[in-house]
């Protein structure tokens, strides 16, 4: 069960009875019964809403009827919940995400909403109902849809180009250009191109997919690892590194001088041995003899 479905089912203070049994258990005669919450007209939802809102904030929380209560008025506007998420259909299809995810959120929303109406004041129950939920909704896109965690400016951004770069194909016919981009929602070209590459973490491709090929050979086709992959020689040169250290560490304290002066100052053998007072042809006979050594060693390691 997922986290969204275990809040509602918990909200609900039941994890499996279903929404008819919530309301066989009516305890308050003062309430007008409802037989099934889900499937009651929306003209009645709105008028036993009151009702029932204004009922519960006379209620202790815990107490069967306050169960009730609070459980009669989700059910009888759950359809808020699909009502909103009409509006990420487009989200859903195809989107990777799940419809019943969307909809234990959205109900998440308009649980927040019942808890919350203040019935003395004359404001109307879907009024505060839907932005809850909606809320709920952008919020499970925001924080968990993104293939890649990105700064909530740089998500927030992204949802703006995407409606300016809606707005202006209608226009222009054809996809605008950063600096219509950036003329239509008052920002920089910098910042347009910035929230351009931050929407490429939106969404993510696995390396294992087949890599997009326009001939039509039956051959196994090559992934996208293969495709876009190569060798990066640093990785080899690490674990060269990572062998010889200890290597260098064992070797005499001249030897070390005269490879650090070799490699690490880029000095001259001729140079060298003036430094030791030693022959040219000497500093040569050590140096083969170093790196010999040293090469034996990581071959054996």
């Amino acid at each position: 069960m997922s986290h969204a479905a275990t809040v509602v089912r918990s909200a609900l203070g039941t994890e499996t009875t279903p929404a008819a049994g919530l309301v066989a258990e009516q305890p308050a005669p003062a309430l007008p019964p409802v037989d099934d919450a889900r499937n009651v007209a929306p003209s009645d939802a709105r008028e036993l809403s009151r009702q029932f809102l204004r009922r519960l904030r006379t209620l202790d929380e815990g107490t069967p009827e306050y169960q009730y209560t609070r459980n009669t008025l989700i059910e009888m506007n759950i359809s808020l919940v699909h009502f909103a998420a009409r509006r990420f259909r487009g989200r859903v299809n195809g989107g990777g995400t799940e419809l019943e995810d969307i909809l234990q959120v959205g109900t998440i929303g308009l649980i927040k909403a019942i808890d919350r109406f203040d019935p003395d004041r004359e404001v109307e129950f879907v009024t505060l109902a839907l932005p809850y939920i909606t809320g709920e909704m952008k919020r499970f896109f925001r924080d968990t849809t993104w293939a890649v965690h990105v700064p909530r400016r740089l998500q927030e951004l992204r949802s703006e180009l995407a409606k300016g770069q809606e707005a202006l194909t209608e226009v222009f016919g054809r996809a605008p250009t950063v600096k219509e981009l950036a003329d239509h929602l008052e920002l920089s070209q910098e910042q347009v191109i910035e929230g351009m590459v931050a929407a490429n973490g939106y969404t993510s491709g696995s390396l294992d997919e087949p890599a997009p090929s326009g001939s039509r050979s039956t051959a196994q086709p090559r992934s996208l690892a293969d495709s876009v992959g190569e060798v990066d020689p640093a990785m080899e040169l690490f674990e060269d590194f990572h062998t010889l250290a200890p290597l260098l560490k064992d070797l005499a304290p001249r030897d070390r001088r005269i490879l650090e002066m070799r490699f690490g100052q880029e000095k001259t053998q001729s140079e060298i041995g003036a430094e030791l007072g030693i022959s040219q042809m000497q500093v040569s006979r050590l140096l083969t003899r170093i790196l010999v050594q040293l090469r034996a060693g990581m071959l054996t390691a």
